[in-house]
This record gives C-alpha cells, sequence and structure tokens, in this order.
C-alpha cells in the first residue's frame, strides 16, 4: 500500500491523465528526490545473510527512494520464492519510509528467459532466430514476462536487436543475426510477448543498442536507417516498446550515450519515440577522459539519455552540472517525468499497485520446458547430411568431444550460469533448471537395439585463447587479473582412447565448438576455426573410416571448411538451452524432422568484417548461405502467383505460392521471400528479405503459402523520409537467399510517393 502523501497524490486513470499524474507528483518531490529516479542501485548490498532487509544501510544510501534496482536476480542464488520476499521487504520500506513512496522499477536481462536460479533457460537469440517462428519466439517471451513479474520485476533489459554483419564479433550470439527483417519481425516478437499487449501485465521491454553497436554503427547513413534501424523502429512503432539503451560504440566518432543526433533526430524527432533513454552500464564515464565527471554527466542528459545505470556514478552530479549551467532544469525535469511515466505505465503508480505474486512461485514449470524444447528443435540447423542420419536404425554409436557432456554447450551468454562464472567465477550446477545435455538426450531417447559409448576426447582447448576487451562494460576491468580462466570440465580427456573406441562404432558422434569463456560479451578468440585441437581430433576421427557427425555448438557460425567435406553430417546447433540435448536427440535420431534455416552467412574462411547476403556478390567466402538448412525431406515450389501491378501508394499486393513436401516424411518448410530491382541503378539492395512463413507439411501434401505485402516494403530512406518509386521489381520465393525456386515481376505505377515514415513493415 502507498503511503498517504503518495496516495493523495496520485489518484486512478480515470480522473486524470498518466501526464497529470505525474505533473502532480513531480512538483510535490525534492530535487534529491528526483535525481534519485535517474539512477539504479543494487540490491544485495541491502540484505544480510538471513535476507533480512537492513533498514539503518537504505537510510544512509538511499534515503530519497531510487529508480531502479539493477540486475536484481543475477547477483543473488535465491530460489524465486525467496527473491520475491526480498524485492518486497525493498519495495515495502521506499513506500512507506522515503518523502513521497514511489517503488522503484526492478530490472533483469531476459535474453533466454530469467537471468536467474531456476529459471527456464530457451535458446540463444542467433539459434532461435533460425527457426524463423516469430509465434513461439513470442510466446517464449510470454512466459518470461510472467515469471519475471512474479518476483516483482518490472522491466528488462532485452532484446538486443542490433543487425551483426561480423563473423566474428563477440556478441553476435546475442542477435538475431545479419538480416534486419528477419531482426525486426523477431525482436518485435518479442517485445510483444514480453509486454503482454498491456504494461501492467507484462514488463517493459528494452531495445538496445541504440544504433548499429556489433559494426552497424560503420554503416552509411542509407543503410543506417533502412536497415540497422529498422528493428527498433518497428518494436517502437508496432509494439509499442518504451525504453531504448545507447551502446559502448561511438558513430561519427561521437559516444551513442552522449549523441545527440542519435537520440533526439532520429530516436525521438524522427521515430517519435516517447519512453526513455537508458545507459548501457558504465557508458557515460566513457564519454571522454579529458572531461570531468560534472561534464560527461551533462553530456549524456543533453544529447537525451535519462538514466544512468547501474549505479548512477555520473549522475551523482547533475545537481552540480545544473548549478554551473551545463544542465537546464528543463532538460532535467523531462528525465525525470519519463521514468515516472513509465513507473506509472506499469502500475508502480497505482494506488493499490501489484508489486510481485503472492503465495510459492514455481519456475521452469512443464509449458515453459515445452516451449524451450520446440525453439530449441526448430533452431537447430543441418547444414549437411550424406544420409547417415537420422540414425533410426540399431547403430553402435560412439559419442565423443568437449561438448557432449557439458551443460556449457547448452548456455549462451546473458544467461544466468554464464553470467555468473563470468561475474562472480561461481560454477551453478546443472540442476537449477535441469540442464539437459547431448550425451543425456542420446541416452534417453536411444532407439531400441543402439548403443552409446562415451569418451571425451579433448578439451575444448589447452591454451587461453580469448582476450578480455575493455572496450564495453567497465566492469571488466578487473577480470584482466583473471582472464586466463578456462572451464573445467570434471572429465578426462584422452584423445586415443577416444578414438580407439570411435573406431569399433557405426557411427561418431563429435560435439564440439565454443563455451561461455571463449564466446560472449568481452571475451574475443583469436580465430574462427574450432578451438584448442579440436580440429585435429576431429581429424583423428575421421581417419578411422567410420561416419562423423560433426555438432557445432556455440554463438557464431565457425570456420570448419576442410573438415567439413569429410564428415557424413554436420549440425549447427549454436546454444540451444536446457532441453537442447532432448531435441538433438529427437533429430540425430528422426524424431523429428530439423527444419531450421540460417540467420547468417556461414563462413568458408577467417573473416574479420562486414558480410550480408544482400550485397548480393555471391562472396565466395561463404560456405553455406543466409536462409540455407536442410531436412529429411524435399520441398517443390509451384505456381508462384504475384500481382502483376500496384500504384505506389496502394495499401497492398498479394504473394502467394504452392508448396508440396515430396518426400517420405513430415516436415516444415520455411519460405522466404525476396525482393530485387529489375533496373540495378534502383536505390534497392539486389535482393532482400521481405517476408517468410513456416508451412508444415505432411508427405505428398501441397499447401498453399499466402502473403499480403506493402508497395512500402519496396521503398527506400531520402532525405529525411520514406520514398517509394515507380518501377520494375523481381518478387522471389526461396528455400534460401542463394535457392531461388520460384520468381514474378510486379510493376509499380502511379507518381513517385513520399511519406514521413514508414507505417507497413511486415508481409502477413
Amino acid at each position: 500500500m502507498l503511503s498517504m502523501g503518495m496516495a493523495a497524490t496520485i489518484m486512478s486513470c480515470t480522473t486524470e491523465s498518466l501526464d497529470s499524474k505525474v505533473d502532480a507528483l513531480y512538483n510535490k518531490m525534492s530535487q534529491e528526490e528526483r535525481i534519485a529516479q535517474l539512477h539504479g542501485i543494487y540490491m544485495t548490498q541491502f540484505f544480510d545473510e538471513n535476507d533480512k532487509l537492513d533498514t539503518k544501510k537504505c537510510e544512509e544510501l538511499i534515503p530519497n527512494g531510487v529508480g531502479h534496482f539493477s540486475q536484481f536476480a543475477l547477483n543473488t542464488q535465491k530460489t524465486p520464492d525467496q527473491l520475491r520476499d526480498m524485492v518486497a521487504q525493498m519495495q515495502d520500506w521506499l513506500i512507506h519510509n522515503t518523502p513521497n513512496g514511489i517503488p522503484a522499477l526492478f530490472h533483469e536481462e531476459v535474453l533466454s528467459g530469467v537471468n536467474g536460479y531456476d529459471a527456464t533457460v530457451y535458446p540463444q537469440q542467433i539459434g532461435l532466430a533460425c527457426s524463423f517462428n516469430i509465434e513461439l519466439a513470442e510466446q517464449k517471451t510470454y512466459q518470461t514476462g510472467a515469471a519475471l513479474r512474479k518476483v516483482g520485476g518490472f522491466m528488462a533489459l532485452s532484446p538486443m536487436v542490433d543487425v551483426v554483419r561480423n563473423p566474428s564479433f563477440n556478441r553476435l550470439e546475442e542477435s538475431y543475426g545479419e538480416d534486419s527483417y528477419l531482426s525486426a519481425a523477431m525482436g518485435t516478437a518479442f517485445v510483444k510477448g514480453l509486454q503482454h499487449g498491456d504494461l501492467r501485465e507484462g514488463v517493459a521491454a528494452c531495445t538496445k543498442h541504440f544504433l548499429g553497436y556489433g559494426g552497424g554503427g560503420d554503416a552509411n547513413k542509407k543503410e543506417l536507417m533502412e536497415e540497422i534501424l529498422l528493428p527498433h523502429e518497428t518494436i517502437i512503432r508496432t509494439a509499442g516498446s518504451k525504453v531504448v539503451m545507447t551502446g559502448y560504440h561511438t558513430v561519427d566518432g561521437i559516444h551513442c550515450v552522449a549523441n545527440k543526433n542519435l537520440q533526439e533526430d532520429i530516436l525521438r524527432s524522427y521515430l517519435g519515440f516517447d519512453g526513455i533513454m537508458v545507459s548501457d552500464y558504465g557508458s557515460i564515464e566513457q564519454i571522454d577522459d579529458s572531461m570531468s565527471d560534472v561534464e560527461r554527466a551533462a553530456a549524456a542528459i543533453n544529447a537525451g539519455n535519462d538514466v544512468d545505470f547501474p549505479e548512477g556514478n555520473s549522475y551523482k552530479h547533475l545537481q552540480e552540472a545544473i548549478d554551473k549551467g551545463l544542465v537546464s532544469q528543463a532538460t532535467f525535469e523531462k528525465a525525470v517525468k519519463r521514468v515516472l511515466k513509465l513507473k506509472a505505465e506499469v502500475g508502480l503508480l497505482d494506488e493499490n499497485p501489484k508489486l510481485y505474486e503472492k503465495g510459492h512461485i514455481e519456475y521452469d514449470i512443464p509449458e515453459e520446458r515445452e516451449t524451450a524444447y520446440k525453439l530449441a528443435a526448430q533452431s537447430v540447423v543441418l547444414l549437411k547430411n550424406d544420409g547417415v542420419l537420422p540414425l533410426s536404425q540399431p547403430k553402435k554409436i560412439a559419442l565423443t568431444g568437449p561438448n557432449a557432456n557439458s551443460m556449457w554447450a547448452m548456455l549462451g551468454d546473458y544467461t544466468y550460469q554464464s553470467m555468473r562464472f563470468f561475474w562472480k567465477s561461481s560454477i551453478e550446477d546443472d540442476m537449477h533448471p535441469k540442464i539437459v545435455n547431448l550425451k543425456d538426450g542420446l541416452t534417453n531417447h536411444i532407439p531400441q537395439g543402439s548403443t552409446l559409448e562415451y569418451s571425451r576426447g579433448c578439451d575444448w582447448t589447452e591454451e587461453v585463447e580469448t582476450v578480455v576487451d575493455q572496450s564495453g562494460d567497465p566492469r571488466v576491468a578487473y577480470l584482466v587479473q583473471i582472464q586466463n580462466r578456462m572451464i573445467d570440465s570434471g572429465e578426462k580427456a584422452d584423445m586415443e582412447e577416444a578414438v580407439q573406441m570411435a573406431a569399433k562404432s557405426d557411427v561418431i558422434i563429435a560435439a564440439v565448438g565454443e563455451n561461455a569463456i571463449l564466446c560472449g560479451e568481452n571475451r574475443d578468440r583469436k580465430h574462427l576455426r574450432l578451438p584448442g585441437r579440436q580440429e585435429e581430433f576431429v581429424e583423428k576421427l575421421i581417419a578411422t573410416g567410420k561416419p562423423v557427425v560433426l555438432v557445432i555448438f556455440g554463438g557464431r557460425a565457425q570456420v570448419i571448411s576442410g573438415i567439413a567435406e569429410k564428415c557424413a553430417a554436420v549440425i549447427q546447433a549454436w546454444y540451444p538451452g536446457e532441453e537442447g540435448g532432448n531435441a538433438l536427440a529427437d533429430i540425430i535420431y528422426g524424431n523429428v524432422n530439423p527444419s531450421g534455416k540460417l540467420s547468417v552467412s556461414y563462413p568458408a574462411e577467417e573473416l574479420h568484417e562486414a558480410v550480408c547476403y544482400n550485397y548480393g556478390n555471391n562472396d565466395p567466402r561463404i560456405a553455406y548461405p543466409f536462409g540455407f538448412g536442410l531436412s529429411y525431406t524435399a520441398f517443390e515450389y509451384k505456381n508462384f502467383a504475384v500481382d502483376k501491378s500496384v500504384s505506389t501508394d496502394a495499401e497492398s499486393f498479394n504473394v502467394s505460392v504452392d508448396v508440396t513436401n515430396t518426400g517420405k516424411v513430415e516436415g516444415d518448410e520455411i519460405v522466404q521471400i525476396y525482393v530485387s530491382p529489375v533496373d540495378r541503378s534502383a536505390s534497392l539492395k539486389p535482393i532482400q528479405l521481405q517476408g517468410f512463413k513456416r508451412v508444415s507439411l505432411k508427405p505428398g501434401e501441397t499447401k498453399t503459402v499466402k502473403l499480403t505485402m506493402s508497395p512500402q516494403q519496396l521503398g527506400f530512406y531520402v532525405d529525411g523520409h520514406w520514398q517509394i518509386n515507380p518501377g520494375r521489381y523481381i518478387i522471389k520465393a526461396g528455400a534460401s537467399s542463394a535457392d531461388i525456386r520460384q520468381e514474378a515481376e510486379i510493376a509499380l505505377t502511379g507518381e513517385q510517393h513520399s511519406m514521413p515514415l514508414r507505417t507497413k513493415y511486415f508481409a502477413e
């Protein structure tokens, strides 16, 4: 229940608008209370060893309240009930012991589910994108939002929707890959699910990083506005996202958190964003070493940044900046009111706010595990198959490799387990929740008559391959002293033993790739080939003459040219989450038909520069193209139909194609719709994804896939507006960006059509 002062000030939405409520509250607050709303703090420091709130520390550190609690679930190893009880104590103290009784926004990372103890771990984003399943992606975050809200979380620092085109970028795994349309579709689904269509029921999402982290900031203005901006644009304009985070990088030589062109001109003026801007952790402190703390705080808030995460180290100097005339009271007022408005929108300023779930809270419930399993199964990409898969007949199977019997093969960065290990050197077990590794899955699902033997064979690496990069989160600086860490598998790795075992088998499954130390934020590897002696080990397995099924785990595509050609099958598993072992086993044994399609161009050689299918150059350095993925069946495309002509200002045009399963097993095909200009001088990329749809087909079955597209999808950005030109365009239906099955021409007729912003983004 709110304090009397708060209750008197904040009335219900039926009697006055949110803005009026916020204005009234702001006018009651002291300047110290207002400043407190613009920073966060960590919760655990306020509790003793028995999880009891230290009220004296509260009086000392947050006498005027606080805007946010940062990463409140990650920083403590507590059950959902224990975590909720800590949040309840904290909110109760704020409501009854601070001047206006304003509750705090508790935020957490939710990239692969709630970043907390016992919470469901879904597949990492780069793999999830390969599912091309926006409905299931939305279901995943709907479950995540419900789970976070139960323990008192009202905001999430997710999703990351950077369009990443550098195959070696250490955070590529957090993204949806190289394509702007796919990233926008998946990111929008993420936010719609998380926010539940109502911020009073769901959790406020935060898109990051604005703008162009992971290389996109180096794009030219046209590509930046058409593609790199697109996921943020669709999420803000179609899903109602109210929080945006800037990145650690610079654009036009200016740090994003202090870049007024990005935050005010593009985000607020061009897109019309009216929510809050938040800094990435510690990024304000990185603006310019020659500036004082006061000057850096002023630079950030004047550029449009509202909140200083994680602890307000820079914004604690805001009053001094105001006193010196570096920040106007009007600018400061806007920032505070934006935070208060978000609190009102999520229900924190209600007379009787629901701050958490009462009673016992159960995490990782069966429905969540089922979603995790389905996404894992649909995220896996079959890159090669010489007929060895599926292993449906009795076989003597040899399982080996560093990722065969390890939870680290399943867990990407920004999962609870990976973050705890990286930041706190704490190794969590694989039971909270239960992480099913590949060996578990293969053992649990083994067909009758088959046998499975296991030997680890080799470690991930025998020497340190990771350089701790200090260009990101400044908290990582202390890790330089311990950057020589490697994950201990706890198993013997005997290469010769494993090779001898493999030589006696009918088929070898080799599980290789990266882990949480070899890939992730601030973790750079020296190269993209398999770490350590893994490639040497695979060569030894191939030399046995037995068919090798190579299963690759990790957060990015790894260079496997030279060995892939000699393997009987190659599976890209990414980091498939808690149910990854079961999903992979079902695919390998033929219980599930693989359907994933690549969300990145898969390199054939070391690449440390931007590559993308839409550059249209059939890059010989690419082994497997964007959108590629094999199945245990085959699909035929026929009767492609596109409206022959449509006006530039028309609402829509129609596309349809018949897809037939010509094989002997049921399967899912992902029909991809691409657009190319007929006139090569047109202001469009040579090829660009503009639609997709999953379709499930029984053997011999045919379905007609129908999509409605907009002429706006054939437009482009120029001089601050969206423009659609008359002309001829090719609409293509393909199984990948390089496997176009059907195409037809459409003519846009009439006059050149201009509009301030796109209003139609997706084929439906």
